[in-house]
């Protein structure tokens, strides 16, 4: 998760921590310049005041806050000079020409974004566990099942057969076969499916991994997650025209994710390829059309 975002989930601060997390916000483009002196002053609190806030959001001071800031800032501010409103990014004024030149930006931003955020996630490690997994099974709903399928698709090249939970309505009896010998793969940017928290917590107890990509860190899907993809953006839940930003985002994600797994095996696969190709394409497999 960014750093900004981070500074807007204020559930856990005091009232003195909101102040300065909001300060931050409001001035980010300048509090990476300032000094732990300046900022105090500016927010009327104390070195001690920041230095806690900085220990909730993960750092070890504010030198270490202040440094991953700047590098969040200026990368951003160099892959957009405009930001696009994910939630109704054209409006009825706009031109096709503007439509369409404002919806390639948003895929961009989106990208831009969620790369920054799983960089810093540990995609190496859930690569091995999805391969190593005897079966993995997907729970999505809505525009995240359509997402998944084309995760499924892909998964067929490493000779892995995503099974969806959902398809037939099965999520519950799907969830009841899953073993410690396979992996369990949630899509939920708002992390608010009280079924599937449930499942999460069956399967947690018959020491199934299960894979969370979410947009929301703190659900209680999350909570309950033995691995998470956080990718955050600035999209509603529901005040939106379509849920382009997330889904962009999580598809991105899904494609890195099966690159991982694929060059974790890269010879393997390769030579897998190779075969499957001659066979499809010049042996008994080759399809021929006419009567």
């Amino acid at each position: 998760m960014l750093i900004e975002e981070k500074l807007a989930q204020q559930d856990a601060f005091t009232t003195t921590e909101k102040r300065i997390a909001d300060y931050i916000r409001v001035h980010i483009e300048t509090a990476v310049y300032m000094t732990i002196e300046e900022l105090a002053k500016e927010t009327y609190t104390s070195h001690s005041a920041i230095i806690r806030l900085c220990k909730k959001l993960g750092f070890s001071g504010f030198k270490e806050f202040r440094f991953e800031l700047g590098r969040e800032v200026h990368q951003l501010i160099a892959q957009f000079n405009q930001t696009i409103d994910p939630n109704f990014p054209f409006s009825s004024e706009d031109s096709v020409q503007q439509i369409a030149k404002q919806m390639a930006d948003l895929s961009i931003q989106s990208i831009k974004k969620a790369q920054l955020q799983i960089e810093q996630q540990n995609l190496a490690e859930i690569a091995e566990v999805l391969n190593s997994a005897q079966r993995i099974f997907l729970f999505a709903k809505g525009d995240s099942q359509i997402t998944a399928r084309k995760f499924q698709n892909k998964l067929v090249k490493l000779n892995k057969f995503l099974v969806l939970a959902e398809e037939y309505s099965d999520s519950s009896w799907n969830a009841a076969n899953l073993t410690a010998d396979d992996c369990a793969i949630f899509i939920s940017y708002s992390g608010r499916i009280h079924h599937y928290e449930r499942i999460m917590m069956y399967l947690a107890h018959v020491g199934t991994p299960t894979l969370l990509l979410t947009g929301n860190p703190n659900s209680e899907m999350a909570k309950h997650a033995s691995m998470s993809l956080v990718v955050t953006q600035q999209e509603y839940d529901f005040a939106k025209v379509a849920t382009f930003s997330s889904q962009i985002a999580f598809d991105y994600v899904l494609n890195t994710l099966f690159s991982v797994m694929y060059a974790q095996h890269f010879d393997e696969n390769i030579r897998n390829l190779k075969n499957k190709q001659e066979l499809i394409q010049k042996g008994i497999l080759k399809e021929y059309h006419g009567s």
